[in-house]
């Protein structure tokens, strides 16, 4: 995996391709036994399908950069042996929106991943690889898809924070991660009350709890994946530029 490189994105171009994917055809027998393997030792996990990206380009102008890229469909199964076997295609990428939450006071808000999860114990912010329910009219919507993961992860609705247009890409592949800044009007201590009420309601939540990070120290850097962690360090960094 490449160290991450971090800058601003003011647009995406994002299509969808029909075409099958090597990598799930000559590897099906071992992505089946895989997955057997997983949903042995955690039964919740669901075969649903989603979305890879294939060929991708920033286009750098003097109004901003514009992130060009195509996916295409396969299942979680062949996703998460991509994954677990090291990523043995190269030309694929993990390509997500993630809802960047941070309160009115400037602390980030991040959420632990409960243990009946693929990533039982990491912390991220609230995202998901991009899946079917993220296209529209042959686009793929990843607003709509951090709208989608912060809502259905936290209870934070669409209409509780603000956002613009543009994105902070950590292109880290075979991650790639489009964080949309999303501001809240509460404190984040309060909103992270907030969010944990709205999980002890649900057994089958994906996060178990909320940590605020205010400042690298906050970092959790044994369980914060290096993508996100890097981003944190900009972002601080940032700060104390400004």
């Amino acid at each position: 995996m490449t160290s991450a490189r971090i800058e601003e994105v003011n647009a995406l171009d994002l299509n969808v391709t029909q075409r099958a994917w090597p990598f799930a055809k000559a590897e099906a027998k071992r992505i089946a036994d895989h997955w057997q393997e997983r949903i042995a030792a955690k039964p919740r996990l669901f075969n649903g399908r989603v979305l890879m990206l294939g060929r991708h380009a920033i286009e750098r102008g003097h109004e901003g950069n514009l992130f060009r890229g195509e996916y295409f469909e396969t299942d979680f199964a062949a996703f998460l042996a991509w994954r677990d076997f090291n990523y043995p295609d190269p030309d694929v990428a993990n390509a997500f929106a993630m809802a960047a939450l941070i309160g009115a006071d400037g602390g980030y808000l991040v959420g632990e991943m409960a243990p009946h999860t693929a990533n039982a114990g990491k912390v991220y912010f609230a995202a998901g690889t991009p899946d079917p329910e993220d296209i529209f009219a042959g686009k793929v919507d990843l607003t709509a898809s951090a709208l989608r993961e912060l809502g259905e992860e936290t209870g934070v609705q669409p209409h509780e924070v603000a956002f613009g247009t543009s994105w902070t890409l950590v292109y880290a592949p075979p991650r790639i991660a489009f964080l949309k800044i999303m501001r809240l009007a509460e404190p984040a201590e309060t909103a992270k009350a907030r969010i944990e009420a709205f999980l002890a309601k649900d057994a089958e939540a994906e996060l178990c709890a909320i940590h605020v990070v205010r400042r690298p120290r906050d970092v959790d850097r044994q369980r914060t994946p290096a993508f996100l962690a890097s981003f944190f360090d900009f972002a601080f960094a940032q700060r104390s530029v400004g």
